[in-house]
């Protein structure tokens, strides 16, 4: 599991094709691997991954091409740059939400504008995903925890702040560019329990309740 809260914005190193799969190295632009063993996860622009090797500011992931294909680390090219965040641990501060690194679906950038000192950003999901996009709640972008301010359909839109935008991808992105989305837990779980069999009258929940203690939007 994760925050959405980047520790790190690295690049890609070098790619090498690993019979059928990619091995992908990243170089780590000072986070902290004091406590990172090979073995353990790192969420690299959202995408949970493990570490197979680590050395003096870098490590490498071993890449099936089914996060290939259904990620945007398949496009990945030497050099750009790529949010990083070791996994939370019970001493991690829970500033963001909770990610599981597992993506949703690529989406995309489609308009940026100032707001203030901030800037509004607005993105397309994948149609499939909109039902689980809703005004005030919570999304990662390639890794970042962020709440989502409008929802028009499968766009919405995000602020970002100064440090935000100075510290991860997001500053180097422009209006097409495909991006990683993972929607919020506890949209796919609620949605889950609606459509179980369980009574909404024994269980005590229903549609309606959870419209009006905010967990849907609509």
């Amino acid at each position: 599991m994760f925050t959405g809260i980047i520790q790190a914005c690295g690049a890609l190193r070098s790619t090498r094709e690993m019979g059928g799969d990619r091995r992908l190295e990243f170089t780590t632009a000072g986070l902290d691997l004091d406590g990172v063993k090979p073995g353990d996860s790192i969420a690299v622009n959202g995408c949970c991954l493990t570490a197979v090797e680590l050395g003096a500011g870098h490590f490498a992931a071993d890449v099936s091409q089914e996060s290939l294909d259904r990620t945007t680390l398949g496009s990945l090219k030497p050099g750009d740059p790529v949010n990083l965040e070791p996994a939370l641990t019970l001493a991690t501060p829970l500033g963001g939400h909770l990610v599981s690194g597992h993506v949703d679906g690529v989406g995309e950038v489609v308009d940026v504008s100032p707001a203030g000192r901030s800037q509004r950003w607005r993105f397309r999901a994948p149609a499939s995903l909109a039902r689980y996009i809703a005004e005030k709640g919570s999304i990662a972008i390639e890794g970042i925890s962020l709440t989502v301010n409008q929802v028009e359909g499968p766009e919405f839109e995000v602020n970002i702040v100064p440090h935000t935008a100075a510290v991860t991808s997001l500053g180097q992105y422009r209006p097409g560019q495909p991006v990683n989305i993972e929607v919020d837990l506890l949209a796919r779980y609620l949605e889950r329990l609606l459509e179980s069999g369980h009574s909404a009258a024994s269980d005590g929940v229903s549609e309606a309740l959870l419209r009006r203690s905010g967990f849907l939007g609509g």
